[in-house]
């Protein structure tokens, strides 16, 4: 079992590449010590590491690669994010591919040919690296090709696999060996119109990644101790295992935090320990990485304001109950943590065709499977998810260790 967090620097935020202070980085990483993790998730800003198609600065790469050795000094092992992309509300993408130079950055050659020259650049030079775990192709990058963004680049759920591949192939060649995986946020699992897909996110990469934030309408219904809320990780990583053509196929949680209001913040520390401690019950659960390491600096403005003390530590490296709560369960599993027991009863759920899964609604927050999924879990029963389709197939249900199946009309 992994644990980690995201790293959010204390003096700049991510605007911190444009004045990269390695000692400032040393002294925030130093402050995570008493955590105990294993390892944390970085962000270049695509932008300033590739701000023209034919230009990768290598001053701004060779910073990165000085963060990474500083991290495993202090024996925490490095996931580098590619494509940034989109970050706690604000969208980082490159002139080359706006208002003038308008152009489609899952399809257009020029800039999809650039991507690849990019994630390459990036990979091959930490691929010495003892400390590299690997790529993510970028933050939630699904984000810019639907709604609700402003200004989407549409594509089809196949043209979205195809680019993916892309991008996942360039960094196994650059970087052979490590992790390197893409991360979508929830409408991949929620929308039936988003053309990136569950069956994208578990069965292309090392390994699924999800990201679970309870202000998607579950903490809105469920309220903050609601057993939906303090379970909707849980289920993220259940959930995600039904699209898994590989029964064995780890689940990273890497992104999951406690936002206020919808988690107060004199609630955040028992919401950190409920939802580790639901999570930690799945089978085959890579590791958390919980969002984020350091508060946001106040004197950024703009900011939604949930995105401010997301942190486990203060913007001056004080650590908060959260980062306590961490702490403990990171101790506590070390101590005496296992893997659990597979869960041996599964919720049937039927999204339709499952490579595109039109009726997806019907798994988040209001959706008749979600619901129903919740009311098992809180009266004591551990559900996992198996798609309509595989019910049939007891070869995958004794991988996973299924042994009973119920619908969704028999959950009362």
């Amino acid at each position: 079992m992994r644990f980690g967090v995201n790293y959010t620097p204390t003096r700049g935020w991510f605007h911190h590449w444009l004045d990269f202070d390695l000692d400032e980085i040393r002294a925030d990483l130093d402050s995570l010590t008493v955590l105990g993790l294993d390892h944390i998730r970085v962000f270049p800003l695509w932008p300033l590491f590739q701000p023209n198609r034919a230009l990768v600065r290598p001053r701004a790469v060779e910073q990165l690669v000085a963060l990474v050795d500083a991290a495993g000094e202090r024996g925490l092992d490095v996931a580098v994010d590619g494509l940034q992309g989109h970050l706690s509300s604000f969208d980082f993408v490159p002139s080359w591919t706006t208002t003038w130079h308008r152009r489609n950055m899952f399809t257009d050659p020029g800039v999809v040919e650039a991507q690849e020259a990019y994630l390459t650049a990036l990979a091959s030079a930490l691929a010495d690296r003892p400390h590299f775990l690997g790529m993510t192709v970028g933050n939630e990058i699904d984000q810019f090709s639907g709604d609700p963004h402003p200004d989407p680049d549409r594509i089809r759920p196949e043209q979205a696999g195809s680019w993916l591949r892309r991008m996942l192939d360039a960094c196994d060649k650059a970087a052979p060996g490590r992790a390197h995986l893409h991360a979508s946020y929830d409408a991949a699992w929620y929308d039936g119109t988003h053309p990136f897909t569950p069956a994208h996110s578990a069965r292309l990469g090392a390994m699924t990644a999800v990201h679970s934030w309870v202000f998607n309408g579950t903490a809105q219904r469920h309220g903050p101790t609601g057993a939906a809320t303090e379970r909707h990780a849980a289920y993220l990583v259940e959930l995600s295992k039904a699209w898994a053509d590989d029964p064995d196929r780890p689940v990273w949680l890497q992104e999951v935090g406690a936002p206020a209001p919808h988690i107060p913040p004199g609630r955040a520390a028992a919401f950190t320990r409920a939802t580790l401690a639901h999570a930690l019950d799945c089978t085959g659960l890579w590791g958390v990485t919980w969002w984020c390491s350091h508060d946001v600096d106040r004197a950024l403005a703009d900011f939604p304001e949930l995105e401010y003390g997301l942190g486990l530590f203060t913007n001056d490296r004080r650590i908060k109950p959260a980062g306590e709560a961490v702490a403990r369960a990171v101790r506590e599993w070390h101590e005496g943590g296992r893997e659990p027991e597979p869960r041996r009863t599964a919720l049937v759920l039927d999204v339709g065709d499952p490579e595109t899964a039109p009726s997806r609604p019907v798994c988040g927050p209001g959706g008749a499977f979600f619901e129903a999924w919740m009311r098992v879990a809180a009266r004591g029963v551990r559900p996992g998810v198996v798609l309509g389709s595989r019910v049939g197939d007891a070869g995958w249900l004794a991988a996973r260790g299924i042994d009973s199946v119920v619908s969704v009309d028999e959950v009362g």
